[in-house]
């Protein structure tokens, strides 16, 4: 459980939903690896040996598997430098800011199910929201005024206005309503 800090709000890992999370390729090891590269090349070799025999060409048997070691050594090397798969349904430009794009829409829908949550759940609102609001408005007069609600009070309390700041000072308020949370947006805007 989180504690719904900023940090939380703002971070661009996906939060754990009902959506289902996206697969990981889990890495086999280095000598598995080579087993079946080695077993692929050889498995190649004797297929294109008995196809140059059945059409009356002799080949090395080490020119044969040479070739083929080559070829797949670029393949790996191919690989190993090609760029990320996009994410179906995500932005259109690269696969990183594709990802960073899902987490925000993860994380976002994330924040609205806890709001929405938060309606009906005074402890959610308590828990989760409150303290966001809070931070953002200590940093919204941190920045725009150089002062915090914690260094500053009355200054504070003049910027927010007493609606907003009966909101923030009071832990214990149970939910807010949608026209108590207008207010508070417009008094967050207008720092």
């Amino acid at each position: 459980m989180s504690d719904g800090g900023l940090s939380d709000l703002f971070e661009m890992t996906a939060a754990p939903s009902a959506e289902p999370a996206p697969k990981t390729k889990r890495r086999r090891s280095p000598a598995l690896r080579i087993v079946g590269n080695v077993a692929l090349v050889a498995a190649a070799t004797v297929v294109v040996v008995a196809a140059l025999r059945a059409g009356s060409v002799h080949a090395p048997l080490l020119l044969v598997i040479a070739l083929l070691a080559g070829l797949r050594l670029v393949t790996i090397a191919a690989a190993a430098v090609r760029p990320p798969r996009t994410i179906r349904g995500g932005a259109n430009s690269g696969g990183a800011s594709a990802r960073a794009a899902d987490s925000l829409r993860a994380t976002v829908r994330r924040w609205e199910r806890t709001l929405d949550k938060a309606h009906s759940d005074s402890d959610t609102y308590a828990r989760n929201v409150l303290p966001v609001l809070g931070e953002l408005a200590d940093e919204r007069l941190r920045l725009r005024h150089g002062i915090t609600r914690a260094g500053d009070p009355g200054r504070a309390r003049e910027l927010l206005g007493e609606e907003a700041w009966a909101v923030l000072s009071d832990p214990g308020r149970r939910g807010l309503k949608t026209r108590d949370l207008d207010t508070y947006v417009q008094a967050m805007e207008r720092l």
